[in-house]
């Protein structure tokens, strides 16, 4: 598989144990910032009453189309091309958006981006689902994302952990309300709005 990542093996077991819930009453799902497509081929064998559509930006399309094509799931369909700081996202009838280990690679400004899109994609009843570390009253929740943290911001200074409140003020300004904050192994959170 291409740009597999180790991450994503060892989180898609915790991850899914809630998604059964969280997307219970969902038929479609945008996942954004894709990568190598292991978390969209894994929910989908199990999450078989949904339609996930794959999408990474464009540098990271080859690899991703590569890795459904060569692995298929039924309902995981061809990835499609998604920069969240474009105005005009992918015109997909979707009742969820999923997204992980995205928002603390991202810049401020797309994070800014990415929920202005979602509140664009997702109408009432939508469900949104974010996965990833974050801090809570500019505190980190362990000493191991504080590293990270200062690692991130040395490999791009436009990275970094985000608030939990600030993400959540976003999040509100689009008309979603959090309906569930999960801690997650290694210290990370799945975030869970409703519209």
């Amino acid at each position: 598989m291409l740009n597999f990542s180790e991450s994503c093996e060892r989180n898609k077991d915790p991850i899914l144990a809630h998604l059964r819930d969280v997307f219970k009453q969902s038929c479609s799902i945008l996942e954004i910032g894709s990568g190598s497509g292991q978390h969209a081929l894994f929910f989908g064998q199990y999450l078989t009453q949904l339609h996930w559509y794959p999408s990474d930006q464009g540098e990271y399309l080859p690899g991703l189309r590569e890795n459904v094509a060569n692995y298929p799931v039924p309902n995981v369909h061809s990835p499609v091309a998604l920069d969240v700081s474009h105005t005009s996202w992918p015109d997909l009838d979707v009742d969820g958006v999923f997204s992980a280990n995205s928002l603390h690679i991202m810049s401020w400004n797309h994070v800014k981006d990415f929920f202005r899109g979602v509140g664009q994609v997702l109408k009432s009843t939508g469900v949104l689902c974010v996965y990833g570390p974050f801090k809570y009253e500019n505190q980190y929740t362990s000493e191991s994302n504080a590293r990270f943290d200062s690692w991130l911001k040395d490999r791009d200074p436009v990275s970094a952990i985000r608030d939990f409140e600030q993400i959540n003020m976003l999040a509100e300004n689009e008309g979603f309300k959090l309906k569930a904050d999960y801690l997650m192994p290694a210290n990370n959170q799945l975030l869970v709005w409703v519209k």
